[in-house]
């Protein structure tokens, strides 16, 4: 050692400080790669423990909320930079490691934050959870990100469109290329459609409510919270950024929800398509968690036809039950298999199944979904959906209507399985639902109905309306 070197004063060790907004952030990330947790319900309880201790305030969960779904939402986009500024390859980092890059990297790329901020506050995260070692290995890393805007890496990372079009429209938009073919399969048309349609699931969405009728108004809820009036449903309501859904009297006490604008106009046009004969008795097939079945339920009432509401799993029978509870007209909540149901064939003069799905309907809610999903997972929902469906029409009486529902566009959720139960099932028909969304434009060529983000601003819920004929 020099003698310059013995004589230079040694630095104290600085213990790593701990940032409470990006220590959630990075625990709520964990929750979603370790336990396969949605960011939906592992971030809320999350930000109300912080509230209490007093370490945030509505500026800091606004930050932590952000940190997380942008994080997850761009995840595909920051792993092909991240992987372009390594020397390995990616599954060979740990874990833990690329959620602390990919925070930071969403900071560098996806905010305002300035530079500085986001490379010394990601390096002192790596070094409260990581050590001090791979903390040097994360400042390495993003230093070479900030070197470049967003756009430039999209433009080093991703294969040019005339290459590659699928390929380039996953990396640009951070999904994974079978997401991307399976919408683009769905939507038709060109690229400008598909483009919009990816930005807007990478959006983030509204809060809508849902003003049950009969219990509540859409006139009761604005006049207690800043919102804008729903696009196509009479009973949404489109809350202000920031608002507190859980705040308000009505939704406290179960007479309004939340609920996106698809979903209500789903139920909606259940209950407002023709039937023959009596309109008494209505089934929700797949009730759990809800919300549908609160809005059914409320629209029963209103005509003195009564709801049961089915849900297998008891866990999720019981959110049933608490989403009607206090509904004013006749209900029943039962825990039961819609393939192997306990009612009797004919008993329902409407019937509701929204089956079990893959869920790309509602990536923009649950952006993690699009990275957990895998194409064999179809096959697997496959059997299900078609034996729910072929039992709502067993459930229903001749002259009654059935939907048919799903939250994904996926053609092997939606059209594919409807034509396969009609052919084996025989005695039944499509009716159009179109006109049951009245002022709802671009709904295509019928008779079935299919919902986009960016066309609707509402997840891409899917519909068809059978009616039995024999």
């Amino acid at each position: 050692m020099s003698e310059q070197a013995r004589r230079r004063p040694h630095k104290p060790y600085r213990r790593p400080q701990k940032d409470p907004v990006r220590m959630l952030a990075f625990e709520a990330l964990r929750a979603v790669d370790e336990r396969d947790a949605y960011a939906n319900l592992v971030l809320p309880p999350l930000l109300r423990k912080a509230r209490e201790k007093g370490d945030f305030d509505g500026r800091d969960a606004a930050l932590a909320t952000e940190l997380v779904y942008g994080t997850l939402r761009r995840q595909g986009t920051y792993d092909a930079v991240i992987s372009a500024c390594i020397d390995r390859p990616l599954r060979e980092v740990d874990p833990p490691v690329l959620d602390v890059l990919a925070l930071g990297a969403h900071q560098l790329l996806g905010t305002r934050i300035p530079t500085h901020a986001a490379v010394s506050a990601s390096v002192e995260l790596a070094r409260v959870v990581l050590g001090d070692g791979r903390a040097k290995f994360v400042n390495a890393v993003l230093r070479k990100i900030s070197q470049q805007d967003l756009d430039a890496w999209v433009a080093q990372v991703a294969p040019p469109y005339d290459d590659d079009p699928e390929d380039h429209l996953a990396v640009v938009h951070s999904h994974p290329r079978w997401v991307v073919s399976a919408l683009w399969d769905s939507l038709g048309g060109g690229r400008a459609g598909i483009e919009d349609l990816l930005e807007a699931d990478n959006e983030r969405p509204e809060v809508t409510l849902v003003a049950r009728p009969g219990r509540a108004t859409t006139e009761e809820l604005s006049a207690v919270t800043e919102t804008l009036p729903g696009r196509w449903s009479p009973y949404a309501l489109r809350m202000a950024e920031g608002g507190e859904p859980g705040a308000i009297e009505a939704v406290k006490e179960g007479r309004a929800g939340v609920q996106d604008e698809g979903s209500q106009l789903v139920a909606i046009a259940l209950a407002n398509a023709p039937v023959e004969g009596s309109d008494a008795r209505w089934l929700d097939g797949c009730a759990g968690p809800g919300g549908k079945a609160a809005l059914l339920a409320a629209l029963a009432a209103e005509r003195g036809a009564a709801l049961l509401a089915s849900e297998k799993q008891p866990h999720r029978a019981r959110l049933v039950e608490r989403a009607l509870a206090g509904n004013p007209g006749p209900y029943q909540v039962i825990a039961a298999d819609g393939t192997r149901p306990p009612w009797r064939p004919g008993s329902f003069d409407r019937v509701l199944m929204d089956v079990p799905c893959s869920g790309l309907g509602a990536l923009r809610r649950r952006p993690e979904a699009r990275w957990r999903r895998r194409p064999e997972d179809l096959d697997g929902f496959a059997p299900l959906q078609r034996a729910l469906l072929t039992e709502a029409l067993s459930a229903v009486r001749v002259g009654g209507v059935v939907g048919y529902a799903t939250c994904s566009p996926h053609l092997a959720e939606t059209r594919v399985v409807v034509d396969d139960v009609l052919k084996k099932v025989g005695g039944a028909e499509l009716i159009d639902a179109r006109p049951l969304l009245p002022g709802v434009p671009a709904l295509g060529d019928g008779p079935d109905v299919q919902l986009w983000p960016h066309l609707h601003g509402t997840d891409a819920m899917y519909l068809a309306l059978l009616r039995r004929t024999a």
